[in-house]
């Protein structure tokens, strides 16, 4: 029996994992996707090769993607669910961006624009609480100041001319820009400098290189150890911690990949329902097996939270789980140029603007494949010939669509002058946007999901914010100097995905209480995104994520396995220690 199962090694779990290792505790970590040990044999820079959503290596299937399908979800609705199964989960081809949460997402929060908010379901305990959970996150990871090029220079020139004050702390307390806070190591040695990948290698050069590929996990610098690769998703640093635990006084973490689990084992003690494990299914050989433990932890995501808890038959009273699926309704605006301005270099989103109650904006480089799916991508039609009755024309040239034809090709020809500006609303929580198990026949690990939610059905105040931030984003990019202003009005299209398994302030419409913990399962704790109570005011989720984890596992030391909170009084352990090293990775999977 272990002390703990961690179900997904995403950008939750292996936070989890390593936090409870690094305690001395006998942790199990199964996920669903492959561990690619050596991404600078196993990964490419074609981006059809990693993002094919049906054999990209980051897809959402088995580790098998040249003979085995994807894995299916419903989607009723004109979207697509951009996540991937693997450890390090949809960290690989995040940008790094590691911005706290508004305050005024928390209880307590009694600022001028405390309305502005989703009021009805803030997270059950303060913003002042998160705080030494982010610092021990931030220096783990570690995150920095963002490294900026000439893209990042246009993104703060505009903001500068459209009136936005500078942010100089880590804090959003007020409209303002300021450059990212971001889990990507900065450039040193000959990184940055020169374009030569004979003089980037490591430890000539160190950290970002400048290369452009963020979406496409993280080979930088080539030669270095997983953990001195210059983006810190997971599979760089928690995971390679968390595996090399003992290293500094804790017990190494158990890591099998190619486990998909099926279903959370429970019995009834005192007439309450308990975790003692989990089934799970071997993706390769199709074998099952179970696994049991004192606690349990599921880090599988948004949409695979909800189904495992649904297909394990586990108690719903309230009917919440698997509501309240928020996404940022994210949105895409581009400046076309009439000079340089480095798209395509450097690390993807090193700029952003807050807008306190109504969200974000953030420049983001693109390398050409991408940067054309992005022109391609809108739930209005082709530019200029429909609208579909949405929105009014803002500091956008003309109606919002996709670009196609001669314009295209224009818009195209030269990647290296556009700016790219991804809008993140502060989106609503509301209950219809769900996970529900699908009518269409099961897959092998049981009834597949079914992802409810609409661009055209959300809140009133959702529908306002992501239209505020469209033209400010306009704005910005008009006085940057773009000649030309292009809205995409994107379908669905969930980078940024939480709460589907919701902590909350009222039993009546959240899954998890204050610490995480099913409020109706014992032992059953979440550790991912979707134990987020809400959209965190439109900053990026993963820092958040990863602090409230950290918390997590604290509580779930001191409340099952006799521990005192240790994270205000230790200094954590940097993901970059020299104890945490490649050799021990090799051969250090079940």
């Amino acid at each position: 029996m272990r002390d703990a199962i961690v179900v997904g090694a995403g950008g939750g779990g292996p936070v989890l994992a390593k936090e409870l290792a690094g305690r001395g505790l006998d942790v199990l970590v199964l996920e669903a996707g492959p561990f690619h040990r050596d991404p600078e044999r196993e990964w490419s820079r074609y981006e059809n090769d990693c993002n094919n959503p049906a054999d990209g290596y980051f897809r959402f299937g088995s580790s098998d993607r040249f003979e085995q399908p994807p894995w299916y979800r419903e989607q009723p609705q004109y979207s697509f669910v951009f996540q991937l199964a693997g450890t390090g989960g949809t960290t690989q081809h995040y940008f790094g961006n590691s911005p706290r949460a508004m305050p005024g997402v928390f209880a307590g929060y009694t600022g001028a624009d405390r309305a502005a908010y989703d009021v009805a379901h803030r997270f059950p305990f303060g913003y002042r609480d998160l705080i030494p959970y982010y610092e021990w996150v931030e220096a783990t990871l570690p995150v920095q100041t963002a490294a900026m090029g000439t893209k990042e220079a246009l993104f703060f020139h505009g903001c500068e001319r459209a009136g936005l004050p500078v942010n100089t702390t880590k804090d959003i307390l007020r409209e303002s820009f300021r450059p990212q806070e971001n889990a990507i190591l900065q450039p040193g040695g000959t990184a940055g400098r020169t374009d030569d990948s004979a003089r980037l290698l490591f430890p000539q050069a160190t950290g970002c290189t400048f290369c452009g590929y963020c979406f496409q996990g993280c080979l930088e610098p080539r030669r270095a150890s997983r953990n001195l690769k210059a983006k810190r998703q997971t599979d760089n640093s928690y995971v390679p911690m968390m595996l090399t635990a003992h290293r500094w006084g804790g017990r190494r973490a158990t890591l099998v990949p190619d486990a998909f689990v099926t279903e959370v084992l429970t019995e009834q003690r005192g007439g309450r329902t308990v975790a003692r494990g989990v089934r799970w299914r071997d993706t390769r050989s199709g074998a099952v097996h179970e696994e049991t433990a004192a606690v349990v932890v599921l880090s599988g995501g948004c949409t695979e939270n909800p189904r495992l808890w649904l297909n394990s038959g586990l108690p719903n009273p309230n009917g919440w789980v698997g509501r309240g699926y928020t996404d940022h309704a994210i949105d895409w605006v581009i400046g076309v140029f009439d000079s340089y301005t480095g798209n395509s270099k450097g690390a993807a989103s090193s700029a952003r603007a807050d807008f306190p109650g109504r969200g974000a904006i953030e420049q983001v480089g693109l390398p050409p494949a991408l940067q054309a799916l992005s022109l391609g991508l809108s739930d209005s039609g082709v530019r200029g010939a429909y609208d579909n009755g949405r929105g009014p024309v803002g500091a956008w040239d003309g109606r919002a669509g996709r670009v196609v034809g001669a314009e295209l090709e224009a818009v195209l020809s030269d990647v290296d002058r556009l700016v790219n500006v991804l809008v993140l609303t502060d989106d609503d929580v509301e209950p219809d946007n769900r996970v529900l198990r699908s009518v269409f026949p099961p897959d092998e690990h049981g009834p597949i999901p079914k992802v409810v939610f609409d661009q055209r059905t959300r809140s009133l105040r959702t529908r306002r914010n992501r239209e505020f931030l469209c033209d400010r984003a306009a704005t910005v990019l008009r006085a940057a100097g773009a000649r030309t202003v292009l809205r995409m009005d994107f379908p669905p299209v969930p980078l940024h995905v939480h709460s589907t398994m919701r902590t909350g302030t009222d039993p009546a419409d959240s899954v998890l209480d204050e610490h995480a913990e099913a409020r109706w399962v014992d032992r059953l704790f979440v550790g991912d995104n979707s134990a987020l109570a809400n959209a965190l005011g439109g900053p990026n989720p993963t820092l958040t994520t990863q602090a409230l984890a950290t918390r997590t596992a604290e509580r779930i030391v001191a409340k099952y396995f006799g521990g005192d909170p240790w994270v205000r009084s230790e200094t954590p352990v940097s993901s970059l220690d020299d104890r945490v090293t490649q050799g021990v990775l090799d051969g250090a999977l079940d």
